[in-house]
C-alpha cells in the first residue's frame, strides 16, 4: 500500500505563494501519473493538477492555469504543486493522488486515482 505524505501547506495573504510537496513510499512512483485535488469546506473535491509517470505532460483547471506548477522528482519519489498569486478561493484542503493504473494517462477524474494522500491545508486571506 502506498504512502502519500503532503507537506507545505499554510496560511498566506492573497498574492502570496506556496509550495506544496507530496512525498510516496514505495519504488515505483516513477510509474504513476500524479494528481493534485482540493476540496473548499461545503464545497466537493474539485481537480487542480495532474502530470504524467515521465513528467511530461500536465493539465490544469482553468481556475488555476497560469498560477500553478505541477512537477515532479522521481529520483525523490516526489511531487509538487508551486501556486502562485494566490486568491482567497484557493482556500481548501488539498490533497496528493496517484493514478490507479500504473503507465495510464493523466486525467482529471478523482476516479482515476487510486491512492490519497491525508491533505494539507491552505488558507488565503484577503
Amino acid at each position: 500500500q502506498v504512502q502519500l505524505v503532503e507537506s507545505g501547506g499554510g496560511l498566506v495573504q492573497a498574492g502570496g505563494s506556496l509550495r506544496l510537496s507530496c512525498a510516496s513510499s514505495g519504488r515505483t512512483f516513477s510509474n504513476y501519473a500524479m494528481g493534485w485535488f482540493r476540496q473548499a469546506p461545503g464545497k466537493e473535491r474539485e481537480f487542480v493538477t495532474s502530470i504524467s509517470w515521465g513528467g511530461r505532460s500536465t493539465y490544469y483547471a482553468d481556475s488555476v492555469k497560469g498560477r500553478c506548477t505541477i512537477s515532479r522528482d522521481n529520483a525523490k519519489n516526489t511531487v509538487y504543486l508551486q501556486m502562485n498569486s494566490l486568491k482567497p478561493e484557493d482556500t481548501a484542503v488539498y490533497y496528493c493522488a496517484r493514478a490507479a493504473i500504473s503507465f495510464a494517462s493523466p486525467r482529471r477524474s478523482a476516479d482515476d486515482f487510486g491512492s490519497w494522500g491525508q491533505g494539507t491545508q491552505v488558507t488565503v486571506s484577503s
